[in-house]
């Protein structure tokens, strides 16, 4: 289905225009299909890349600046995300020792466990949106997303 079916257009779009309405659109099932693999575990999509990022942190705990530099959604409010996570002892949240300013979090065994749960689940969600999609298909359009994301200013 054509995005102008979608949205039920007559009108003659430019191909720019199709592509952020296609982005757009798309991004938005995405979500929403994400949202229902992450609706039984209480969680949000942000609050699972939190998660995400204190697990690669291997063990060691990240601040407040870190978790919000590798947020996929910068405007993200990464205290109250964590806030969040620490009510369902996903996280937990100490002052630094060498510098009182400074908030450090660690992802716990629970939180752990839920990624773990977690995992093959994502996984199936990613390649349902992929699997009618070569490798090579896959490969150019990732490549054309990061080409088309990181134009010049």
């Amino acid at each position: 289905m054509t995005i102008e079916d979608v949205i039920k257009s007559t009108v003659k779009m430019d191909n720019p225009k199709r592509v952020i309405l296609n982005i757009m659109y798309t991004q938005n099932v995405l979500q929403d299909k994400f949202n229902e693999v992450l609706k039984p575990y209480d969680l949000s999509g942000e609050q699972y890349n939190v998660l995400r990022i204190l697990r690669g942190q291997k063990g060691n705990p990240a601040n407040m600046c870190v978790i919000q530099d590798r947020m996929l959604a910068k405007t993200s409010n990464t205290t109250r995300l964590v806030d969040k996570l620490l009510l369902k002892d996903f996280v937990t949240r100490n002052v630094c020792p060498n510098n009182r300013r400074k908030i450090e979090v660690s992802i716990t065994e629970k939180g752990l466990g839920v990624l773990t749960e977690l995992d093959p689940k994502v996984i199936e969600h990613e390649n349902v949106f992929s699997e009618n999609l070569t490798t090579e298909e896959l490969e150019l359009l990732n490549d054309l997303l990061e080409k088309f994301r990181n134009q010049k200013n």
